[in-house]
């Protein structure tokens, strides 16, 4: 088997490209805030912000975490993931595989299994029915595996994208076959009845980016690997 891909190198954002979203579709952005960073911490008011420290080894979207998306330029279909994440507190981002089907981050410390929902950290988040405003078909944690906003956290995903028979038509659906979320087991054989919401595409397509958000609160992310299955 081969070994997994670093799609980050620690020193460049080479391999990576930016959208953005602008009158309901998603353009590629021609300003950004993601910058290379030795590392980071909170700070500012009631640590909200995040404060990058000089240097290489990880990336971060800026204090605010108010910019573009990131992705990858190459595509992927089913695969094996590793990434590891560093929020501030009541921060937000995702991690969308093909660009399509989102890992929720978020800052959950301290909530309790019961109360864990799809957009809990770790959550496989819902779909969204535009018409009446409500979610659906989305995946809490089986428990809550969060550590402190602050800390460095992981996620390590099997997934397998949707097939598609030699007429196009879609014969399986994208499936979560195993999620560990700092080495706990949270996720196992989920399948997506489609795209979760904020997906770039409405429907399933065969591969996509591996995508990053970047416009829902500061985060850092680095040890981003791959390894392709298909």
């Amino acid at each position: 088997m081969t070994e997994p891909a670093n799609l980050f190198d620690g020193t460049t954002l080479a391999g990576w490209a930016f959208k953005t979203r602008r009158d309901g579709a998603w353009i590629p952005a021609s300003e950004h805030n993601w910058t290379v960073v030795a590392d980071a911490r909170p700070g500012g008011e009631e640590n909200r912000e995040l404060i990058p420290q000089a240097g290489i080894g990880a990336f971060a979207n800026g204090a605010r975490g108010r910019t573009a998306d990131i992705h990858t330029t190459i595509e992927h279909g089913s695969c094996e993931l590793h990434v590891e994440f560093l929020i501030p507190a009541k921060s937000n981002s995702g991690v969308y595989l093909m660009g399509q089907y989102e890992i929720q981050v978020v800052d959950s410390y301290g909530l309790a299994d019961c109360d864990l929902k799809s957009g809990s950290c770790g959550g496989i988040y819902a779909r969204w029915v535009e018409e009446t405003k409500l979610p659906y078909d989305g995946h809490p944690p089986l428990l809550n595996a969060s550590q402190p906003s602050g800390e460095w956290q992981s996620f390590d995903v099997t997934f397998h994208g949707p097939r598609f028979d030699g007429y196009g038509r879609k014969i399986a659906n994208a499936r979560f076959e195993r999620v560990l979320f700092n080495g706990t087991l949270i996720h196992r054989d989920v399948e997506c009845t489609g795209p979760t919401r904020g997906s770039w595409k409405p429907i399933d397509v065969a591969r996509g980016p591996l995508r990053l958000q970047g416009d829902h609160g500061p985060v850092a992310y680095r040890n981003v690997r791959m390894r392709q299955l298909d």
